[in-house]
C-alpha cells in the first residue's frame, strides 16, 4: 500500500528483538469470539492458531514471557461501556472468557483481565512489565481493529516499542485489517509477520515495516 501524503512523514528504524526485554501479548482469544457458542464469534480463527502457536512457542523457548489477555465483564453493572456499543458478551468466571484450548495457555503465565478495549486501561499490565523491565511488545490476537489495535496504541503511549505480526491477527473484516494495519505501521510500530519475528527472537535479524515507505 502507497502511503498518504501525511503518513508519509515517518521515522522506520529497524528493530531487534531482545528476549530479556520483550513480551508477547495475546489478545482476546478466548471462546466467545472463537468457539462455537460464543456470542461474537469471529470467522476463520482457525487460521491464526499455526502462526500464533509459531510465536508462542519461539517466545517460551527464548524465555521471553507470553501475556495472555481475556476480556471479561462482570454482571449487574448498569453501564457496561462495552456493552453500550457491542452485544453483552465475556462474563468473568465461565467458559466464554477462557483462552481457546488450541494455544495451550499455561496457568503459571501472566494473564490479564480487561473490562475495556485496550489491555492496558486501568489494568495492572503497564506496571507488570515495566517491574519486569520490559520495553518491547509483540502484540497479536483479535480483533485487529479493536482490542488489538487499541492495546497498541496505549503500549505506544506508555512509551514501549510495539511489533504486530499481521498473520497472527484478524479483524472484522478485510478492509478494517488493511486500514488498522497502515495505521499502526506509519504511527504507532511496526507491522511484520510471524517468520520475521521468530527469525528475529531466534537468529538476531531485523525486523522492518512491511507497510512500504
Amino acid at each position: 500500500m502507497s502511503l498518504d501524503v501525511f503518513s508519509a512523514h515517518r521515522n522506520d528504524p529497524q528493530v531487534r528483538l531482545d528476549a530479556k526485554r520483550a513480551a508477547f501479548i495475546v489478545v482476546d482469544m478466548i471462546n466467545e469470539f472463537c468457539k462455537p457458542g460464543g456470542k461474537m464469534v469471529l470467522p476463520g480463527y482457525e487460521g491464526l492458531v499455526g502462526p500464533q502457536t509459531a510465536l508462542i512457542d519461539a517466545a517460551r523457548k527464548a524465555g521471553a514471557p507470553v501475556i495472555w489477555v481475556h476480556d471479561a465483564h462482570r454482571p449487574g453493572m448498569r453501564h457496561e461501556r462495552e456493552w453500550a456499543k457491542r452485544t453483552p458478551h465475556g462474563l468473568e468466571n465461565t467458559w466464554a472468557v477462557e483462552i481457546i484450548e488450541d494455544l495451550g495457555a499455561r496457568a503459571d503465565e501472566i494473564h490479564v483481565t480487561k473490562r475495556r478495549y485496550s489491555a492496558f486501561f486501568q489494568t495492572d499490565l503497564d506496571l507488570t512489565l515495566k517491574d519486569m523491565q520490559i520495553d518491547q511488545l509483540v502484540v497479536f490476537g483479535v480483533v485487529t481493529n479493536i482490542c488489538v489495535r487499541s492495546t497498541v496504541h496505549d503500549a505506544f503511549f506508555n512509551g514501549y516499542e510495539v511489533i504486530v505480526p499481521a498473520d497472527a491477527c484478524a479483524a472484522t473484516g478485510p478492509r478494517e485489517q488493511e486500514s488498522s494495519l497502515y495505521d499502526i505501521a506509519t504511527h504507532f510500530g511496526v507491522v511484520s509477520d510471524v517468520q520475521s519475528v521468530v527469525a528475529a527472537l531466534n537468529q538476531g535479524t531485523a525486523i522492518t515495516n512491511m507497510i512500504a515507505a
